[in-house]
């Protein structure tokens, strides 16, 4: 076991260290970008990241533990070899997960992996280069600074910036109560227009969030439901597969039972993933009990020619997970 640690760890940080000379081969970057959209669907992304991870990509190494991680609900020896092979690029989502081992599972078990530096070293480090990234206008970084440091000065300046995902933690954190308002009504204002600016910059969250301001603009709910179908995003596209349907009739959604099935069979793609599976099986065959057999088979044509021309389907659960 410990002959297994030691050439892994050597791999690792041969890896790393020829990762900065040679750029991912088209075979790989796609491998990489199958990986994480994977990820994002709470699939096995396992095979596609390390194919990009082994060839020394930070962000593949990066993506690469967490699905170790996740699988395993706890940081294991090769999950943390990844990460620390992806922080020695200045990969600071890496940091940041380093220095909350403390608080991982593996803690609690008393069997977290051996590491030469401690979690406050990761962290320190982590705000050493942030700060200089996000002093040199680097908005996420700003945004990973106040994750590193819980200072929601560092959120505010990365909103400010511009920072999509930024803007959406700013307007739920100021939902929470977090930050200073007189008049106390102000508060919700600058919550919508976060949201909305979140909503612009095409994040999905920011999207959902913006929308709980727009009951009774059924026009508005519709655009922006549009707009999260058109990311990607397998909630919005269950939502809007249902309103096609009228399953339930709501928002001013035309019938359109050719598109309501499609969308809905699509995310059968998701073999499960994010629980959806439950909500296709109890959604589909409501929509199919109104159609012919011509039009079931005109939907499923429809749903791949969507796939063709649009992003992967996708949950967008946030980067640095629990």
């Amino acid at each position: 076991m410990f002959f297994r640690s030691f050439i892994f760890s050597a791999l690792a940080t041969l890896l790393c260290f020829s990762a900065w000379a040679a750029p991912l081969t088209p075979e790989q970057q796609a491998a990489k970008e199958k990986g994480i959209a994977l990820y994002n669907q709470y699939k096995d992304a396992e095979p596609y990241l390390r194919i990009a991870a082994e060839a020394g990509d930070p962000e593949a190494q990066y993506y690469l533990g967490e699905d170790i991680r996740s699988a395993n609900r706890f940081m294991t020896e090769e999950a943390h070899n990844w990460f620390v092979a992806a922080a020695d690029q200045g990969d600071l989502y890496a940091m940041l997960r380093l220095s909350r081992s403390g608080n991982d599972l593996c803690s609690a078990m008393s069997n977290c992996p051996p590491d030469s530096k401690t979690a406050w070293d990761w962290l320190k480090q982590a705000r050493e280069i942030g700060k200089a990234r996000a002093d040199a206008g680097d908005s996420e970084a700003m945004y990973i600074m106040y994750l590193g440091t819980n200072d929601l000065e560092w959120l505010e300046k990365s909103a400010d910036a511009g920072y999509a995902p930024a803007q959406y933690l700013l307007a739920s954190r100021y939902q929470e109560g977090k930050g200073f308002f007189f008049p106390p009504w102000k508060r919700s204002e600058k919550v919508e227009e976060l949201a909305k600016k979140s909503a612009e910059g095409d994040f999905a969250a920011g999207i959902f969030l913006y929308q709980q301001f727009l009951e009774g603009d059924d026009t508005a709910i519709r655009y922006w439901t549009e707009k999260a179908v058109n990311l990607g995003s397998a909630e919005a596209i269950y939502g809007y597969g249902a309103f096609l349907a009228h399953e339930p009739e709501q928002y001013g959604f035309p019938l359109d039972l050719i598109k309501a099935y499609g969308f809905i069979y699509m995310l059968k793609d998701l073999d499960g993933g994010g629980g959806m599976q439950e909500n296709v099986e109890y959604k589909l065959p409501k929509i199919a009990s109104k159609m012919t057999p011509e039009q079931i088979e005109q939907a499923k044509a429809f749903a791949e020619e969507w796939k063709a021309t649009h992003p992967p389907l996708s949950f967008f659960p946030p980067k640095l997970g629990f």
